[in-house]
């Protein structure tokens, strides 16, 4: 047996088939998050940008996403070790800056409601460490991966062919 590592793709279990394109069948509601998605781009530190959809999808476990913004992170110069210590970030905080803890953090927070509520320490440190027009774009930046992982999980989006634009 070969590690997966060491595995070929003739040896690898088949993709799953999408459940539907939603891109095709609410065309408008897709367009209006691709619109989102590029007003919250304006007013985010890229880097940041990529680290929030990449935790986020994690959590939610979007594959389609985690390939999407990992091949992303990477194109846009983000290291492999700080991709890989993002499920373990708070073990590995001396990988990521005050503000990217603080946006992880406030990831967390807003991507896992089972308290119903962001914490208001969580809030306060993300406050401490960004601006308000800085922090209203985290916490947008945030909504809509989550809303992208909701579209991503439910039509189940296939993981492994997405390529980045060239920069």
């Amino acid at each position: 047996m070969t590690t997966d590592a060491m595995t070929t793709p003739d040896e690898r279990l088949a993709p799953h088939k999408p459940r539907i394109n939603l891109a095709e069948f609410a065309h408008d509601a897709y367009k209006a998050m691709i619109r989102l998605d590029a007003s919250v781009r304006r007013g985010i530190d890229p880097t940041l940008a990529e680290l929030i959809k990449i935790r986020a999808s994690q959590i939610n476990h979007c594959a389609f996403c985690l390939d999407m913004h990992t091949k992303d992170a990477l194109a846009a110069g983000e290291t492999v070790e700080r991709i890989v210590q993002l499920s373990a970030w708070e073990e590995s905080k001396h990988f990521y800056t005050a503000k990217e803890v603080a946006a992880l953090e406030l990831t967390e927070a807003i991507t896992v409601l089972t308290d119903g509520f962001v914490p208001d320490e969580v809030y306060g440190r993300a406050a401490e460490v960004f601006d308000e027009a800085e922090l209203a774009h985290v916490i947008a930046a945030i909504t809509v991966i989550n809303a992208w992982n909701r579209f991503g999980v439910a039509s189940r989006g296939v993981p492994g062919e997405y390529q980045p634009a060239q920069r």
